[in-house]
Formats: structure tokens, C-alpha cells, sequence
């Protein structure tokens, strides 16, 4: 089973999504007030998800993923935004965060985030990634020729990696493709592999850096 920590100081936040999670199977190992107590936990808990808020109180979710990831803990952070994207959300993916989901999300879109973080895959809302990486190019320097690494990627890769910067799933970029998932995981394994990616955000924000689209 699916082993959830919530991180956020509204304890009425934390209660709705719980009730969803586990409606939906997923366990919710613990609850968080602030960045270090979510810090704590999931050192002693271990979940597969911790679901972060940005703004707390004290330690914020930005330096407790910071401190989550340089912990190197079994665990994948997810942000929780607002649709106006707190402007340090850029800050915390780069701190490590597997991807960020927006607060008024529907209960589908929490738990489809939630299995799909714990699947490898980076839940990123389309709304917030358009303004994500509007924020990432206006902090980034002219795109300089295409790394080696980038380069190394073949033709189908970078296919992939275009549709990836869009936001969609495998799945929907096996349907896209008219490929089968597999392909589509072998595929996304080898293009990390190749960048030398943490994860498929890295690979999105360097995709959008070169201008790599489908």
C-alpha cells in the first residue's frame, strides 16, 4: 500500500486530504505542521509521497524538501500550490521536489498525482508548468549550443522528451506515439540516464532550456 505524510499548517488541509487518500486506499502514515516536523517524519516514517506546502510557519516546505533530498530519504516530495504559483515553487523543485500540484485540484487529480509520483513520474499541473518555466527561462541565460548529453539523445528520445516538457503521462505519450507503455518507460529511463537527470522535472526545465518540443 501507498504510504502518505501531509505536510501543511492548516489542520483542516490535512484532514480533507486525508479523507480522500484513504477513500482511496492510500495510507497516510503522519501529519505535519511545519517544515520540520515533515522533516522528522519522514526520516522516521519513511513514506513513498510526502505532499508539501510551501508556506508554513518556521522551517517552510522549501528547505524541509532541501532537507529531505540532501537526507537522501526513500521519499518523493510533491508541492502543494496555489493556481497563482507561489513564486518559490521554482526554488523547491530545484531543491529536489518530484513535482507540485495544485490546492483546488479535484480528489481524482490528488490521488492520480500521488500514484503517479510513487510510479516515477513527476505530477506537474499544466496550469502551474506553463508559469513554471516562464519563471525558469527568465532566470536562465541565453540557451548556449546543445550539451553533449543532449545530443546523445535519439531522434524517438527526444520525441519523448518533447511530450514530456507538455506535461503528458507515459500513458499518454505511449497513446500519442501509438507505442506500448513499456517502450515509453525504457524510453523515459534511458532519457534521464542520458541527461544525467534526477528526475523528469530536471529533464523538462532542460528540454524547455534548448527548446526540445515534440
Amino acid at each position: 500500500m501507498t504510504r502518505v505524510l501531509l505536510a501543511d499548517d492548516q489542520e483542516l488541509v490535512r484532514s480533507g486530504l486525508r479523507l480522500i487518500l484513504e477513500l482511496a486506499g492510500i495510507e497516510v502514515v503522519g501529519e505535519a505542521g511545519d517544515g520540520a516536523e515533515a522533516v522528522a517524519l519522514a526520516a522516521e516514517l519513511k513514506p513513498d509521497v510526502v505532499l508539501m506546502d510551501v508556506r508554513m510557519p518556521g522551517t517552510d516546505g522549501i528547505e524541509a524538501t532541501r532537507r529531505i533530498v540532501a537526507a537522501d530519504l526513500p521519499c518523493r516530495v510533491v508541492i502543494l500550490t496555489t493556481f497563482d504559483l507561489d513564486r518559490h515553487v521554482y526554488d523547491a523543485l530545484l531543491a529536489g521536489a518530484a513535482g507540485f500540484l495544485l490546492k483546488d485540484a479535484s480528489a481524482q487529480q490528488l490521488v492520480s498525482a500521488v500514484e503517479r509520483t510513487v510510479a516515477g513520474e513527476a505530477p506537474l499541473a499544466s496550469q502551474v508548468l506553463a508559469r513554471m518555466i516562464d519563471r525558469f527561462l527568465e532566470r536562465t541565460p541565453p540557451a548556449t549550443p546543445e550539451p553533449p548529453r543532449l545530443q546523445s539523445l535519439s531522434p524517438r528520445e527526444r520525441e519523448v522528451l518533447g511530450l514530456m516538457a507538455t506535461g503528458l503521462t507515459n500513458t499518454e505519450i505511449a497513446e500519442r506515439l501509438v507505442v506500448s507503455l513499456a517502450t515509453v518507460k525504457t524510453h523515459v529511463r534511458s532519457i534521464l540516464a542520458k541527461l544525467d537527470a534526477r528526475d523528469r522535472v530536471q529533464a523538462v526545465l532542460l528540454a524547455h532550456r534548448y527548446g526540445v518540443t515534440a
